[in-house]
Order: structure tokens, then C-alpha cells, then sequence
């Protein structure tokens, strides 16, 4: 009898030790694993109830709950497959990783077909990209290769950038927008990973001209740069969806810092991380007092104005690519201590959409001179984002 005592008690010590080890080891999560625990289960949740892995959810409606989708050949058609792709990232779910790669296949004619727009780095290598990097498929490797050579006949070799918008060259001339630096990482990939050299020296010519052009003295960004088609000549700047030309798009100014952050690591040249620097600087300067900007730093209308939570996405990515590259550790600290409070901020009450519907994030604004998602969740947000809680988790476990 004794013994059987023994045996437990024992027996209810080893229990009660399991238990206080799985309540120590949750309460032992950082805040960003606890918001990413959060994000995961919801995508999950939300991916489960969609049935056509063709249609690409994109924004939701103000006081709806369900996303509005578009087609494969919309310019937000890879970021929902990204969004699953960082899901299973962190998860580890084979249920997500099967939604990932179905949504992702629904993008490779993309790759095949001529180009219509400079979107074609944003479409592949958020979905393609993320694949290839997560699971070494093959396929998915050969179908970046091709997208790339896709997006690269888009170039202008007289003006030295990439075209952005084919279908607006009658009323612009050849035009170059912020954004279009984002999609030069596929190209830097490519020529790293069996592609042509040219793909890297387009890439480094179109940061070189957009650099030049697109960034002002003050370090704020033009969203727009037009040259004449036939001499490549610098025409000038505009600012197609901010405030006005010489304002302060707060999306634009993320592209700006991410892609200059970006193009300094794969090229290794220096004024590429200035510029990067100059924007952050700026930004950081611009940033109102609850920390997350306006849709535009200089509209009128603010405190009133919508903000833009994806441009605070955006930025929280761009600055914790930059911290990684600079050797100053007074700049490190500045820039990750900077992303970090744009992610604090986004993973507040104040920003999370919990029940309100199936989004990540709440506040983002599209396209406000054409009154187009305007303070609704947007489908890139939600992806930068995820990616923002996932760069922060490395950098948190490497401290």
C-alpha cells in the first residue's frame, strides 16, 4: 500500500510539474509571438471558409466583414498567398502551407505573359518568392527566373528605369513611381540565383535614377517621375495618390525606405543606405505624436485626416531591414527601437480588427484623390505586417 502511495504521488508531482511547465513556458512568450499566435490562428480560420483559390482577397468594405476579392491579374493578387506563406512560416501548419501553395499556383501565368505593369515583383515574389524561400520547390524557383525576364523587358534604357504603368505613357511620358523599387528584389534574386547579370544591372540603374529623381532635397519622395519616352529625359515629379506633388505620401515614403534599405544590401552601395537614411530620419521627424502617419504627412485636414496603417507596415519593415545593415550602434537602436513602436501601435486594440471582420489590420488607405479604400482594411497591410512580426521575432531571439 505504501508503495502504491509512492507511485502516486509521484504520479500527481510529475502532473502538476507538466502543467506549471506548460503554463511557464506560455506565459514566457514575447508580446510579438503572442500577436503572431493570434494573426495565425485568424488566417487560418478565414482561409478555411474560402473555396476559390483563384480570387485574391484585396480590401473590405467599411462596416462589412468579409473581403471583396479580385483576380490573379490584379496588382494585389500576391500578397494574400504571402500573407499564408508568413503563416506558415511561423505556424508550421501543413493545412496553411496546402492554402499557400494553392493560391500561389493560381499566379504563374503571370510569369508567361507579357507585362502590363511593374506590379509583376509584388504578384510573384510575395507569393512565388516566399515559397521558394520556405520550401525549395524547383518549380517555383524556374517560375521566378521567368518572371523576372517578364518584368525586365518593362526597362528603358534611355531613361534607365523600369516602365510602372504602360497604360498611362500617352499622358505621362515613361513614368517611374516609389513603389516600383520594392519590385527590384526579384530581379537582384534572379540574377543571383541562375538569371542574366542585365537583371542586376537594371535593378542597380532603376535604384540610380529613382534615387536621383524621386527623392527630394528634404528627403521626402515624389510618388511620381515622367522622361520623355524617345530622349529619356527627366520631365517631373508628381505625387499621383497623395495630398499634391510636393507632399508627403506616407505609403510612398515607405516604399522609399524599404527599397533603398533593400537595394544597399544587394549592392553594397553606400549612397543607396544614405538615401535609405535620409527617408527614415525624416519620417521619424514627420511622425505624429500617436505614431502611426496620416495617408499624407501634409493634408489639410489632419488631426481629421484617415491614417494608414499599411504605410506604417511598410516603414516598421523598412526600418528593421535598415537597423540590420548599419554599422553605427546608436542608428541600429534608432531604427529597430522605431519599427518596434509601429508594430506596438499596429498590435493595439486601436488597429486589430479581432471580431470587427476577417482582416489582420484596421486604418489603411488606398487611393484617397480617387476616394478608393479609404480607412478599410487592405490586403498588403495585413502582409507587411505579418512580415513586420516575423523580422521583430528574429531580431528579438538573436538579442
Amino acid at each position: 500500500m505504501k508503495v502504491l502511495k509512492m507511485i502516486l504521488a509521484t504520479c500527481c508531482l510529475v502532473a502538476l510539474l507538466f502543467v506549471y511547465g506548460c503554463e511557464n513556458k506560455e506565459k514566457t512568450k514575447s508580446a510579438t509571438e503572442v500577436v503572431l499566435d493570434k494573426s495565425v490562428s485568424k488566417v487560418k480560420d478565414v482561409m478555411q471558409s474560402l473555396t476559390e483559390v483563384d480570387s485574391f482577397p484585396r480590401n473590405i468594405t467599411k462596416g462589412k466583414k468579409n473581403w471583396n476579392f479580385v483576380g490573379y491579374r490584379d496588382w494585389c493578387s500576391g500578397f494574400y498567398p504571402g500573407v499564408l506563406w508568413y503563416a506558415y512560416e511561423y505556424s508550421k501548419d501543413e493545412e496553411i502551407r496546402k492554402g499557400a501553395e494553392a493560391f500561389t499556383a493560381s499566379l504563374k501565368d503571370i510569369a508567361y505573359t507579357p507585362a502590363d505593369n511593374h506590379d509583376i515583383g509584388f504578384m510573384m515574389y510575395c507569393s512565388y518568392g516566399n515559397g521558394y524561400r520556405l520550401t525549395g520547390n524547383e518549380e517555383y524557383k524556374d517560375i521566378l527566373l521567368a518572371s523576372a525576364d517578364t518584368l525586365a523587358t518593362l526597362y528603358n534604357p534611355k531613361v534607365g528605369t523600369i516602365l510602372s504603368w504602360p497604360g498611362m505613357t500617352e499622358k505621362m511620358g515613361h513614368n517611374t513611381i516609389i513603389d516600383n523599387m520594392m519590385n527590384l528584389e526579384l530581379l537582384f534574386w534572379a540574377a543571383k540565383n541562375g538569371g542574366d547579370h542585365k537583371l542586376y544591372d537594371i535593378a542597380k540603374s532603376h535604384a540610380e535614377v529613382s534615387m536621383k529623381y524621386l527623392v527630394r532635397p528634404d528627403n521626402s519622395i515624389y510618388h511620381v517621375i515622367c522622361f520623355d519616352q524617345e530622349t529619356g529625359e527627366f520631365v517631373k515629379g508628381i505625387t499621383h495618390q497623395g495630398y499634391a506633388d510636393e507632399s508627403m505620401w506616407a505609403r510612398g515614403q515607405g516604399w522609399g525606405i524599404y527599397g533603398f534599405s533593400m537595394s544597399y544590401r544587394e549592392t553594397g552601395d553606400e549612397e543607396f543606405l544614405n538615401t535609405a537614411i535620409g527617408l527614415a530620419d525624416h519620417f521619424i521627424e514627420r511622425l505624429p505624436e500617436d505614431g502611426i502617419p496620416y495617408w499624407d504627412f501634409d493634408d489639410p485636414k489632419i488631426p481629421n485626416a484617415p491614417k494608414d496603417a499599411s504605410a506604417a507596415g511598410v516603414v516598421a519593415c523598412g526600418m528593421l531591414e535598415l537597423s540590420s545593415l548599419v554599422k553605427d550602434e546608436a542608428l541600429k537602436t534608432k531604427y529597430f527601437n522605431a519599427a518596434k513602436s509601429l508594430i506596438t501601435k499596429l498590435s493595439s486594440d486601436e488597429y486589430l480588427s479581432g471580431d470587427v471582420n476577417d482582416a489582420l489590420l484596421l486604418h489603411s488607405t488606398g487611393h484617397m484623390p480617387h476616394n478608393s479604400e479609404i480607412d478599410v482594411p487592405i490586403v498588403y497591410a495585413d502582409y507587411y505586417f505579418m512580415e513586420a512580426l516575423l523580422r521583430l521575432k528574429k531580431a528579438e531571439s538573436i538579442d
